[in-house]
């Protein structure tokens, strides 16, 4: 079939986004949102953390997710959910517990009002003291077992997408479909965007769930008009890679690296929950992420 459509642009594969856990995959380990947050993201100097008065009573306000809310926006382009903004309360606190016993150990020496060096010094010092044990094969089956959708090869689909400007309304994109199945020429303005190995979880993320349940069952090779969430798309599905499970030896050395950082994150967390003990923990009343 010949059309006037032109290649404009072409995707290349997504990562297929991990299901571990409802938050987010930038703070699913357990503290390991230090390294990627730690002082970068809450890096306020000493208004919010540093108040005087009882050294052992940790205020979580406002001020807190107003800033978490700021810079969140920033990097991500929107504001943060309910369960965002709780994860990044814990995120704050962690590196808070963090910071006053860094001060207490004295380890701000040289580094005044530098707080994520003096969170980092104090970390570095759990570290120490966080152990892993012997790894067997049992426990990397587990784990694989536990993180297949992390391990194993999704089912991937290749399709081209005829972009026209204006209306996308449905008797538009159905019309264009018909005339690109008969042969008929596009419109001279339309461009064919080409996507390459994309998993079905990041079609519905990009689309939404009706569009990527229609692709599923769309035949090949045929121009259709499918919905999706922000209007009607005029595609043709051109191939289906299917997916395959992770494979055990193959995998072995990622699968114990992975398990290995997972497990003294997990350590590391437990250590500062446990310091955190020793503080006073006040809540103030927030306003919800989302009405």
């Amino acid at each position: 079939m010949t059309t006037s459509l032109q290649a404009k642009a072409t995707d290349r594969p997504h990562a297929m986004p991990s299901k571990l856990s409802r938050f987010p995959g930038w703070m699913r380990e357990p503290l390991l949102h230090f390294v990627l947050l730690g002082g970068v993201l809450f890096a306020a100097d000493h208004v919010i953390s540093g108040r005087d008065g009882d050294p052992n009573l940790i205020v979580v306000d406002e001020k807190v997710d107003t800033e978490a809310r700021d810079v969140f926006e920033k990097a991500r382009g929107r504001a943060p959910n309910d369960d965002e903004l709780y994860a990044l309360r814990k995120v704050w606190l962690d590196n808070e517990v963090l910071y006053r016993e860094g001060l207490k150990m004295q380890v701000d020496r040289g580094d005044p009002a530098i707080r994520d060096r003096v969170i980092f010094k104090a970390l570095s010092n759990i570290d120490a003291s966080v152990k892993m044990p012997p790894i067997t094969d049992d426990m990397l089956k587990a784990w694989l077992e536990k993180h297949r959708d992390k391990y194993d090869e999704p089912t991937r689909y290749d399709f081209h997408e005829a972009v026209l400007g204006g209306e996308r309304s449905e008797s538009t994109a159905r019309a264009f479909a018909e005339a690109l199945n008969r042969g008929q020429p596009g419109d001279s303005q339309a461009g064919l965007r080409v996507f390459t190995g994309r998993p079905l979880s990041n079609i519905e993320q990009s689309y939404g769930s009706d569009f990527a349940k229609a692709l599923t069952g769309a035949a090949p090779a045929q121009w259709q008009a499918l919905p999706s969430k922000d209007g009607w798309h005029v595609v043709q599905l051109s191939t289906i890679t299917p997916g395959k499970a992770a494979d055990f030896e193959t995998l072995r050395g990622v699968l114990s690296a992975d398990l290995t950082d997972a497990t003294l994150a997990e350590q590391r967390s437990a250590a500062v929950r446990a310091l955190a003990k020793q503080y006073t923990i006040k809540l103030e009343k927030m306003e919800p992420a989302t009405p």
